[in-house]
């Protein structure tokens, strides 16, 4: 993007010119909804400032190319006509509009001469736009003309953003329409910068400055580890990844409908203080992130809280003019109320949809915080790979360390696929077991498999890779953590040793898993006195829940096994 440009906003009131559509586009096509929709969102957002999307331009002698923006001026002009109509207090609108192959629509935009609409396409468009303009106001005609009027001249404005006479207008036109990308809240920010009618105020060798860092701050935010550190958002909700930190600047939250927010809060904002100051504390925010970024224990707390749902707007404010003291104290609090419960966690049941999202959350946070705390600062908890994998959102689910169950296991394949994931734990904990494997084997290679025979023989399975007492601890914390097994039905109804061989290979392989999980199946927490490899029981679930109130001493009561805290 260059320097030659020109840009600002504008009441829509003040909207002065004649401005003609080349022959490269087509014509007027907006719909019932999207005119509905311009007058609701005006008229609902009511004094407050509003900005619509930027009107793009060329300056052609005495008139201006429209580039960009065709519906919307179109759309804006027909109201001003409507408004006339009902009002001869006010103006005509203050812009025309002529085409440069419609010599025609010129004409039928002026006279709207209801009796040709069905002479052509456009006619017809037309027309439709005006009648359902007319049916809009109707509703409630005086109140609705008074308050549109008003709000047209005094908060909405457009973005008036005027390209250089040499620029390519057919190819911006095509970037912007039929590529399907709009000009971004960031672009228009940096537009902002290097635009020609702020030259006067910033030295060109400042402005190529700026351009350098702002595409330098846009590649470090592309490091994959720094970007899911301070966001979940995978796709689609940033176009460039600098616009999170104008929008922290611009205090734009997630829930803020107006596309053009972010930049509308700069434009404000120019007028108080200066660009130098503006692009100071652009910078300084990036680095703020940043060093929260590169400092073990603020990544480690900061991550785990917008990861488990704290927005970074929320955890921005709380750090502005806060000793570093002060603000360790505040995330400590946050992260104190994000786990806090009424009650004791062993009582809470994986079957209860809210139980479920507490042990959840305090699981995420038992594993960066094992890690944050981890001798050395050697590790760092990888936001990038707990969220982020092959460009999609990764789905990390609770599952039981060691399955008795068959919680959506419904069909022939995936029984026999349970079947052979148990086959190898059966032979590896001795003993004489061949019958019990044989009658196995026999069912996988059943042409048809029963129910009632599978289940028959997945409870001798299970009786023989089981110990007492795991039924009532089955849907507690004590037998849960954090596994992305997907939709693997079999997998995920296994037993502990089972479940064990899989989180090995998936270990050999590269995979990320958390660092608690692999704890866990690796016996990590079970004194060695007391392990029993193949298992999951009572000195298992009595070690781990010890683990967890070690590592979370800061932020939870003791969570205490009833049924097994005096064995």
């Amino acid at each position: 993007m260059g320097n030659n440009i020109i840009l600002e906003t504008k009441f829509v009131a003040d909207i002065r010119g004649s401005f003609y559509i080349p022959s490269y586009q087509r014509g007027y096509r907006w719909s019932e909804t999207e005119v509905v929709r311009l007058l609701d969102d005006i008229y609902q957002n009511g004094k407050k400032n509003y900005c619509l999307q930027p009107v793009v331009v060329r300056k052609k002698e005495d008139r201006y190319e429209l580039i960009d923006g065709q519906q919307r001026l179109t759309t804006l002009y027909l109201i001003y006509k409507y408004m006339k109509n009902v009002n001869p207090f006010f103006n005509e609108p203050a812009f025309t509009l002529s085409y440069q192959t419609r010599d025609q629509s010129e004409e039928f935009l002026k006279t709207l001469d209801m009796t040709k609409q069905d002479d052509n396409i456009d006619f017809w468009f037309i027309a439709k736009a005006y009648n359902t303009i007319k049916e809009w106001f109707e509703q409630d005609l005086q109140i609705r003309v008074m308050h549109i009027f008003e709000y047209l001249k005094e908060d909405v404005k457009i973005i008036w953003y005027e390209v250089g006479e040499s620029e390519d207008a057919i190819s911006l036109f095509t970037r912007l329409n039929i590529g399907k990308i709009p000009l971004t809240s960031a672009e228009l920010v940096k537009a902002m910068f290097l635009s020609r009618d702020n030259a006067e105020n910033m030295r060109r060798e400042k402005q190529e400055e700026i351009s350098l860092q702002w595409d330098g701050i846009e590649r470090e935010l592309h490091n994959e580890s720094l970007w899911f550190f301070l966001t979940n958002s995978v796709k689609g909700e940033y176009q460039t990844r600098i616009d999170l930190v104008l929008d922290l600047i611009a205090g734009k939250e997630e829930s803020t409908r107006e596309k053009y927010y972010t930049f509308f809060r700069f434009d404000e904002l120019r007028k108080e203080v200066s660009l130098d100051d503006i692009w100071k504390k652009i910078y300084q925010t990036f680095l703020t992130l940043k060093g929260w970024y590169e400092d073990h224990d603020l990544y480690h707390r900061i991550g785990y809280l917008i990861t488990s749902g704290t927005s970074l707007h929320k955890i921005f404010a709380l750090s502005k003019d806060k000793k570093k003291s002060e603000f360790n104290e505040s995330l400590d609090e946050l992260i104190k109320k994000s786990v806090a419960i009424s009650g004791n966690y062993a009582e809470l049941s994986y079957e209860k949809p809210l139980d479920y999202k507490r042990i959840s959350t305090l699981l995420l946070l038992f594993n960066i915080e094992s890690v944050r705390r981890s001798d050395g600062h050697a590790q760092r908890f990888p936001f990038d790979q707990f969220k982020h994998h092959k460009g999609s959102n990764v789905t990390w689910s609770l599952e039981h360390i060691h399955a008795q169950q068959s919680e959506g296991m419904k069909t022939q394949d995936v029984w026999k696929k349970w079947l052979e994931l148990h086959i190898p734990s059966v032979e590896s904990i001795g003993g004489e077991h061949s019958e019990l494997i044989d009658e196995m084997q026999g069912a996988i290679n059943a042409d048809k498999l029963e129910r009632t025979v599978f289940e028959s023989i997945q409870q001798k399975v299970l009786g023989l890779l089981s110990v007492s007492g795991n039924t009532e601890y089955m849907h507690s914390i004590a037998n849960l953590a954090l596994l992305n097994t997907a939709d693997n039905a079999a997998l995920n109804n296994s037993t502990f040793d089972v479940k064990r061989n899989d989180i090995i290979q998936m270990d050999k392989k590269g995979q990320y898993i958390p660092f608690c999980t692999k704890m866990v199946f690796l016996k990590y927490y079970t004194p060695s006195a007391e392990n029993q490899l193949h298992f999951w029981g009572q000195a298992d679930r009595i070690a781990y829940i010890k683990a967890i109130n070690d590592v979370l001493s800061d932020y939870i009561e003791p969570i205490v096994l009833e049924k097994e805290e005096t064995k």
